[in-house]
């Protein structure tokens, strides 16, 4: 008996992991689609090797797994189940006394393993990842565009020079009737080159980028030191000229990375709980500070000499200046008041942030048990397998799922929402549709029999 229970297992986690690992990549791949149309516009055009790409492609792939594990958990499932359902091996083991519970118990396990790997992954490797990629997107960005010189326009990317062509011939690389504006020295405009064609090529040693001129004039203005408004121009023929550009300043220089390792995004849970404690005392000392200081400064008080204390010096002159020092005080608070307010607003939003990565880490890892429980429940109820309904039903849950879980963050943001709450939005929704689910498939009862609840309901408010 003890063998059959072990092959069954191994039966159905062999059915589980091909599905799994396949909509796992695909996952990958459609999140890395979305990742990479959003930063579409920061790529175009920079002229950026090979090796760049491909660490591009690694690092924001990294940074989607944790995202990626529940959505294929889902996809996987209902696939798994809904197969076993539709060829019926469910019901046979079902009718040989084996409940749906025992049947899904060893994806279960899968499921809280996978779930353990996701902590793990977004505790340890996900900060390196984010690290690792935010600093190249921001390298990226700063990075001058690849030369590209469009016909009867001016190019003004390369330092101290504005170039323009007339016409290009895409086929040899050859551009004719070139005017370059030499802007390197203190005066503007003061050198000019004309020439009837040119050519860009890399030097020898790969160093600078060869403008080869042909057939030119070079135009340069002569001043006179004693009389400025005097001046002649030079000129220079040539039939050969070279300009030469330095190669370094269209590469991309990397930034230091320990730069941005104090970013919440690229901590671990021990060094995110650090910070939100030194940051929530550092926010009870500027509170105390505040107060402090108002106890101080704004007492409301008016000093008058002793011989002078009396109620005859009380004259309407005093009363003014009583209500002008007293509007001033107040007016002045008011802007210290606020001031501080928005200090402490913004430090409180920074703690939030750094709630909300801590709490990223384990709701999107409990979310790949959870979203497993209703896959496998889906499954065994529509009893189709395959990538037709499957995908459809897990793609209309998971977009529920996501909305939720972008809503709650961004009610943390914006609102001031507990980070508890908000990012633990859609497992609070998800798991009671998860355990309704789970007892609708093993109870085999229907999942839209509207006969069903329409009883329910009328039991409920005793209606005959």
């Amino acid at each position: 008996m003890i063998t059959q229970v072990r092959k069954l297992h191994l039966f159905i986690i062999k059915s589980f992991l091909p599905p799994f690992i396949a909509t796992f990549f695909i996952a990958i791949f459609v999140l890395f689609m979305q990742f990479l149309w959003k930063w579409v516009d920061e790529l175009i055009g920079k002229g950026l090797e090979i090796d760049i790409i491909l660490k591009f492609i690694l690092y924001a792939t990294a940074r989607l797994v944790p995202l990626a594990l529940p959505i294929a958990m889902l996809i996987a499932s209902i696939m798994t189940f809904g197969k076993l359902a539709e060829r019926n091996e469910l019901s046979a083991l079902k009718a040989s006394g084996i409940s749906l519970r025992r049947i899904m118990m060893p994806v279960f396990v899968v499921s809280v393993i996978i779930s353990i790997l996701s902590f793990n992954y977004s505790n340890y490797i996900l900060p390196v990842a984010n690290l690792k990629s935010g600093t190249l997107i921001y390298d990226i960005q700063k990075k001058k565009p690849a030369i590209n010189i469009r016909e009867g326009e001016f190019y003004n990317e390369i330092d101290g020079y504005s170039i323009k062509v007339s016409k290009k011939d895409f086929l040899s690389g050859m551009m004719y009737n070139v005017i370059i504006y030499d802007h390197n020295s203190e005066q503007s405009n003061d050198k000019v080159i004309i020439s009837d064609s040119a050519q860009m090529r890399i030097s020898n040693n790969e160093q600078y980028l060869e403008l080869k001129l042909y057939n030119g004039s070079s135009y340069i203005e002569v001043y006179n030191k004693d009389r400025l408004k005097n001046f002649a121009h030079q000129r220079i023929n040539f039939k050969e000229n070279i300009i030469r550009f330095d190669l370094k300043k269209f590469g991309l220089k990397r930034s230091d990375e320990n730069i941005y390792k104090n970013h919440y995004s690229m901590m671990n849970i021990k060094q995110l709980t650090s910070s939100i404690d030194s940051l929530e005392r550092n926010i009870e000392k500027k509170e105390a500070d505040y107060s402090k200081n108002y106890t101080e400064k704004f007492n409301f008080k008016l000093t008058f000499e002793n011989d002078s204390s009396n109620k005859k010096s009380y004259t309407n002159r005093t009363n003014r200046e009583i209500v002008d020092y007293t509007i001033n005080k107040v007016r002045s608070l008011k802007s210290i008041l606020k001031s501080n307010s928005d200090n402490l607003k913004y430090k409180k939003s920074i703690i939030n942030r750094h709630k909300i990565e801590l709490h990223r880490k384990f709701s999107l890892a409990f979310a790949c048990i959870i979203l497993f429980i209703i896959g496998s429940s889906l499954g065994s109820i529509i009893k189709k397998g395959g990538f037709g309904i499957p995908i459809l039903v897990s793609i209309v849950f998971f977009i529920l799922y996501h909305i939720l879980n972008i809503t709650g963050e961004k009610q943390v943001k914006e609102v001031g929402l507990d980070p508890l709450i908000g990012m633990w939005l859609a497992n609070l929704v998800f798991t009671p549709i998860s355990l309704i689910l789970l007892y609708k498939a093993t109870t085999d009862s229907s999942l839209l029999d509207f006969s069903y609840y329409k009883q329910k309901i009328n039991n409920l408010f005793n209606i005959g």
